[in-house]
């Protein structure tokens, strides 16, 4: 009970609070909709109910077992729709970049040494941003701000499309370390031809290069475990001198936190694979173009991919046309868990992150492959598939509904719920649509 003679602000602040939580406290039935429950059987004509922010129970209209609903409960009528769980996105810069031609407004990169493992991604995240609107009125619930810059970029959190702060908006911090494997290629310009004479490289000079960078990676992460060991064997922890961003890395080594390693060429990602299972790392491959080629390496090592590059134009001359269409499906038939992500100049397109999916199943990746890699495998990837990523009782509320297939560009998402509460699906685009259909015309 508030206190009569607390000041207006906290009067308001905690009439605001409360008001939020009744509006997370709102008992629902979601009916009649086709429900794509992810981690199960698609239910031609079900019920949901949701209580307190939960899925409290999923119900099929033709068995017998019916939902038994709370009187309070508000009766949403779906018949004829689809409902799907939220979609999440992976290694994106959404929230952190605003408008790519102007640099005032990107938050994405650290300046500094190569090595920031200290980085908070989802503290900079804009929460104002406009494209934040626009992905979530495509179904978008959830995305991660992936930092970069140097080699160790920093760490990301899982970020919610709805809330007035980034420390609200955050769903789970520090689901995964960044880094970005150094080059692999090899300019082999003549010195005569090179555009920048002063800065060109002999191919020793850079093959000695990219060895002391591999070689600094390592002395990094064991530079990190030495700290950790001496933290641990400190007889009094309270003198231990503590350093930021080796505390930061306790995580890490310890393999509570994954490492994303951000790489593209086939020779990258080999190396990769080959540092993670010497230094016993849990990596996710980010990026990765040309990962279909080692497939088999990739499954058998377990290590999941985010690709980045449906629509990315092939970069050799003997690939294909539709190289990149086919790679998820290569990857899922090896084994390997896909996931779909957005990431550089792509942060204002993350609404369109099914159709990525959509083309892949275009090009062989099964529709039931592709739904669960927008949903259940990322937060499987992000550590919250206990809450997120599937329509099951017990999980968070946050589903999205559709007049059509999400795979479908022609279908519209219609209505949203994050953890049982309705979000606004009004973007900029819808505000010009409006503005521009009821503009004066002519007589």
């Amino acid at each position: 009970m508030l206190d009569v003679g607390c000041s207006p602000a906290i009067a308001l602040f905690a009439a605001v609070f409360l008001s939020c939580s009744l509006l997370n406290a709102e008992t629902l039935l979601l009916t009649g909709a086709t429900i794509h429950t992810v981690s199960g059987a698609t239910i031609a004509q079900g019920d949901v109910l949701v209580q307190d922010g939960k899925i409290k129970g999923v119900f099929d209209a033709s068995l017998p077992t019916r939902a038994i609903v709370p009187t309070d409960a508000t009766k949403i009528d779906l018949k004829g729709q689809h409902l799907y769980p939220g979609m999440i996105a992976l290694n994106t810069t959404l929230g952190l970049v605003e408008i790519g031609a102007i640099r005032s407004t990107h938050d994405e990169t650290e300046v500094g040494e190569g090595y920031n493992p200290d980085v908070q991604s989802w503290l900079a995240v804009n929460p104002d941003s406009e494209l934040l609107p626009v992905a979530r009125a495509n179904g978008v619930a959830f995305f991660e701000p992936a930092p970069s810059g140097g080699v160790v970029a920093g760490q990301s959190g899982l970020v919610a499309l709805d809330g007035w702060t980034p420390e609200q908006m955050t769903a789970k911090k520090s689901i995964a370390l960044h880094v970005y494997w150094p080059e692999a290629g090899l300019d082999t310009t003549p010195k005569e031809r090179a555009k920048n004479k002063e800065k060109w490289k002999s191919l020793d000079d850079q093959d000695k290069e990219r060895k002391e960078k591999l070689k600094a990676l390592d002395d990094f992460f064991a530079d990190a475990r030495a700290y950790a060991q001496a933290k641990g064997a400190a007889k009094d922890a309270a003198a231990f001198a503590k350093v930021p961003s080796w505390e930061t890395m306790l995580g890490v080594v310890s393999g509570e936190v994954p490492i994303t390693i951000h790489a593209d060429d086939v020779r990258q990602i080999r190396a990769a694979v080959k540092w993670a299972e010497t230094n016993k790392f849990k990596i996710t491959l980010a990026e990765a173009r040309d990962s279909w080629k080692v497939a088999g390496l990739l499954a058998s090592n377990n290590v999941p991919v985010i690709f980045n590059h449906v629509f990315s134009q092939p970069v050799r001359d003997a690939d294909a046309y539709d190289v990149h269409f086919r790679a998820p499906a290569v990857l899922q038939k090896a084994g390997v868990k896909v996931a779909f992500g957005l990431s550089g100049d792509r942060s204002s397109l993350v609404k369109n992150l099914p159709y990525d999916a959509a083309q892949a199943v275009a090009f062989g990746l099964p529709a039931d492959e592709a739904l669960r890699s927008l949903t259940l495998y990322p937060a499987q990837l992000a550590g919250v598939a206990d809450r997120l990523g599937s329509i099951e009782a017990g999980k968070d509320a946050t589903l999205f509904v559709c007049d059509g297939d999400i795979l479908d560009i022609r279908a519209n998402v219609k209505r949203m719920w994050i953890a049982g509460k309705e979000v606004s699906l009004e973007n900029r685009h819808t505000r010009f649509y409006e503005k521009y259909r009821n503009r004066p015309r002519p007589r």
